[in-house]
């Protein structure tokens, strides 16, 4: 239902659905104004709504939690931290074309292009299995062409499938490397085009998170360029238009380990990545808000496309989808399915029973278990326990299925 008005006026509201009944479970305010967000989810909070999320744009109100619970909104959400984050993992895997942080970032999903000189190359998945009997990762989708399947222990993989796997974080640079046949190189150069949020936010963590890299970000605009320069502490800042190649080439592109793209324009960001990939860029990523381009990638010769609307659905998402029990569902839009992660409640028909004695679909997967301090790869003899946090994969067709027989719903 579609009501037209100011989402921060109470009687709009009302007019919507808010009543003293408490006939309305949530309020998402997604507007492009960070203030009517905030607002709507005020007056929802005081009219009884028990939860309420934002999105805002100014990182000011996201600097600390304290804003969310001081303005009586459950979540604030900014895609623009969500998006930053997902562009600081794509660069520290540089042979990804796929990243998302999950299990409280102690694992991940990554995409890899399977290359003529890998060791995974036409052998069936249960050889790899025996083969690599430490490594803590799962292959939990391959996409072939046009057509993508739920890998089993009998599937063998071919040069150019796309294969999307759940691993630690601290395996994912050995994991890659089964997947390139090539070891994975320290990040050392970026190059940022663009000096708005985004871009802002991936200057910050990248100078959080690593002390000796070289940073350069671009921008058009001389007033953003002199902000930018005093807000950030290692990043050399540099006005300029990052669509001269001149300008790039002195600037060293072809020494750059990750060129980034995050202007407001998805044409500019994608004819720019095709730039930078052309002067010898080793890893180009383009932000796109569009959903027509994410299929653009290889026209573009673009290495990775970041969606920020993407990164808010799944925010949204992890948070109200399936609240009993689970921590995240996050959308994989380009194989349509869902990574999700669940508790095991002390009542779930999944506790001390073998994974193979589950009635989970084909098209599910148990990617991994944390139980305690330990993380491991579940075989179909492993028994399930009380507090087992799994990491599932899942068609979007079986997912509550999966739900159900893990109990949670």
């Amino acid at each position: 239902r579609v009501v037209r008005g100011n989402g921060a006026r109470p009687q709009t509201l009302e007019e919507a659905g808010l009543d003293e009944a408490g006939s309305v479970d949530l309020l998402i305010g997604a507007t492009d104004r960070d203030e009517v967000n905030i607002l709507a989810c005020w007056i929802a909070k005081k009219g009884g709504v028990p939860q309420t999320m934002a999105r805002v744009r100014s990182l000011e109100f996201t600097d600390t939690q304290s804003w969310a619970r001081d303005l009586n909104v459950d979540l604030l959400i900014s895609p623009e931290r969500s998006v930053a984050r997902e562009i600081q993992e794509l660069l520290q895997v540089g042979a990804s074309f796929h990243a998302a942080t999950l299990m409280q970032e102690r694992a991940g999903i990554y995409g890899f292009t399977l290359s003529g000189g890998s060791p995974l190359l036409n052998r069936p998945l249960k050889d790899l299995t025996a083969a690599y009997r430490e490594l803590r990762t799962i292959i939990v989708y391959v996409r072939r062409g046009r057509q993508g399947f739920v890998p089993s222990g009998d599937s063998i993989l071919l040069k150019g499938d796309l294969c999307y796997v759940a691993t630690l974080r601290e395996d994912r640079d050995l994991v890659a490397g089964l997947f390139t046949g090539e070891a994975n190189r320290p990040l050392r150069r970026v190059m940022i085009v663009g000096g708005g949020k985004i871009g802002f936010q991936v200057a910050t963590r990248l100078e959080q998170n690593f002390q000796k890299i070289d940073i350069r970000l671009i921008d058009r605009d001389l007033e953003k360029c002199e902000m930018l320069a005093r807000e950030l502490g290692r990043t050399t800042v540099l006005h300029g238009d990052a669509s001269d190649s001149e300008l790039l080439r002195y600037e060293g592109i072809d020494e750059t380990d990750g060129f980034v793209c995050t202007t407001a324009s998805d044409e500019m960001n994608l004819v720019l990545a095709a730039m930078g990939h052309n002067l010898g860029a080793r890893k180009t990523i383009s932000v796109v808000r569009k959903h027509s381009y994410l299929n653009l990638q290889e026209a573009f010769h673009t290495d990775a496309l970041v969606n920020p609307n993407e990164a808010l659905a799944s925010t949204i998402l992890h948070r109200i989808r399936y609240p009993r029990g689970m921590g995240a569902v996050s959308v994989i839009d380009q194989i349509d399915a869902e990574l999700g992660e669940i508790t095991l409640a002390p009542a779930s028909p999944a506790v001390e029973k073998r994974v193979m004695e589950l009635d989970i679909p084909r098209g599910v997967i148990l990617a991994l278990v944390e139980r305690g301090e330990e993380v491991f790869v579940p075989k179909g003899s492993t028994v399930l326990k009380e507090n087992d946090h799994l990491l599932f994969f899942s068609s979007r067709d079986n997912l509550h299925k999966a739900l159900a027989a893990l109990g949670a719903e």
